[in-house]
């Protein structure tokens, strides 16, 4: 199979085609986003903004990684447990979103739901994959490369609603999750491609095409969010790739913004609950930078060249 940037170019029109009909359609029907009340203040009038975006470039994403693969003869397990776990994510964060905006509340799954749901998907990878001879290996600092069957499955839980609870902590600013999402997937579409594992390059590149797409209207001034349904795959997918290219670590520099903001609200919480004080005004930490006075934009831009710093540090090094 050669490269090609037709699965990019497949998930982009998907999406630019689409999203404006569903923006139209979550208009027509008045469905929009409920503003958390322990927000920013100013961030109310953004409430009543379509939402559930992300089901858009989700299924673009899944229909150009799954035509592209059957024309080239490549659809393999591997890219099954990719479009499961990318798909898993977003349902769960699909019906997330769906609660919240039809009982017109901020709280949708209850966190035990939510957590059974992502526990249920790894568990599926997990299985998938070992039915697929994968490696359960996995390199331990100090330790070495330790193959174990239990550990590895551990891990993979851990790591799978770990870093979709992590994307999805980071989607609370215009455009702010959908950036950091195209340069950790450009980043691993580059790795796979120098590897030449052409089917997570298809993925990556059909997620990539489906968020440029929606970066045009969920820029700020945003006219639709991605919402759980989005944030919830993206975060899945990348935890996926990671895995599955053998470099699950990479996942720490490559999405640093990510683990970033979740250590925020950790040691937001921890400080909080021990000691009665807050380390930041407001967490996740892109709150912290808006209460100093950051616009969203320069709060956008600072993070995505983090990002971008965060990858350009893994080529360099482990390449």
């Amino acid at each position: 199979m050669q490269f090609s940037l037709i699965p990019f170019i497949s998930s982009f029109a998907l999406t630019v085609i689409f999203l404006p009909l569903f923006i139209g359609f979550m208009r027509m029907k008045h469905e929009g986003q409920v503003i958390r009340d322990e927000g920013p203040k100013w961030h109310e009038k953004k409430s009543g903004t379509p939402t559930m975006g992300g089901v858009v470039f989700m299924l673009a994403g899944v229909i150009s990684t799954l035509w592209v693969l059957i024309w080239q003869k490549d659809l393999n397990k591997t890219a099954w447990i990719l479009i499961i776990a990318f798909l898993g994510y977003g349902i769960i964060g699909f019906l997330d979103d769906g609660i919240k905006l039809y009982f017109k509340r901020n709280l949708g799954l209850r966190a035990w739901q939510k957590l059974l749901g992502q526990i249920i998907i790894a568990a599926l990878i997990i299985t998938l994959a070992f039915s697929d001879h994968f490696a359960f290996e996995l390199y331990i600092p100090f330790a070495g490369m330790v193959r174990n069957s239990f550990l590895f499955s551990l891990f993979v839980l851990f790591w799978l609603v770990g870093f979709s609870n992590a994307v999805n902590l980071s989607d609370g600013l215009d455009g702010l999750a959908t950036g950091l999402s195209i340069i950790a997937y450009a980043t691993y579409a580059w790795i796979a491609y120098k590897e030449r594992n052409w089917v997570i390059v298809v993925f990556t590149l059909s997620v990539i095409g489906g968020l440029v797409g929606f970066f045009i209207f969920n820029h700020k001034p945003a006219k639709i969010f991605m919402g759980d349904a989005g944030s919830l795959a993206l975060g899945g997918g990348l935890a996926t790739v990671s895995i599955f290219l053998h470099r699950p670590w990479s996942l720490l520099l490559i999405g640093i913004v990510f683990v970033l903001e979740t250590l925020s609200v950790i040691l937001q919480v921890i400080s909080f609950q021990t000691t009665g004080k807050r380390i930041f005004k407001m967490t996740p930490i892109h709150h912290h930078f808006e209460m100093l006075g950051w616009s969203e934009w320069k709060v956008d831009i600072v993070f995505w060249i983090v990002g971008l710093i965060g990858s350009i540090i893994y080529l360099i090094i482990w390449g």
